[in-house]
């Protein structure tokens, strides 16, 4: 399985992102799916998951209310909506994915759950 994400740049305070993961390869629609970032000089932690069938979504208390994660299995591909972003929300953004399929409150933030792994994409958010 091979996953891409795109769709970082650079935004103002308050503005929006959508970033984009698509995947190539496996079973797409039976994964859980996650979002991870890294900002400079810290770990990297948990932002949001989507269970296989969409039903199930997670945030971190960070971007709850602010971010969204969504999936179009007919397009192999997981989005996040990010809106009224802030620079504590610069980072290197990356998607993962967990072949179990389901995720919970008790394992989302958990890496060690992802399977796979993209390369990430940089969003960077000025005051």
């Amino acid at each position: 399985v091979q996953l891409q994400a795109s769709g970082g740049g650079l935004v103002q305070a308050g503005g929006s992102l959508r970033l984009s993961c698509a995947a190539s390869g496996g079973s797409f629609s039976s994964y859980a799916l996650g979002w991870f970032r890294q900002a400079p000089g810290k770990e990297r932690e948990f932002v949001a998951a989507i269970n296989w069938n969409g039903r199930n979504t997670y945030y971190a208390d960070s971007v709850k209310g602010r971010f969204a994660i969504a999936r179009d299995n007919a397009k192999n591909t997981v989005s996040l909506q990010m809106n009224s972003l802030r620079p504590e929300d610069t980072a290197v953004y990356f998607c993962a994915a967990d072949t179990y399929g389901i995720l919970s409150t008790a394992t989302m933030y958990d890496q060690d759950e992802y399977d796979y792994w993209g390369l990430g994409t940089l969003v960077t958010v000025s005051s």
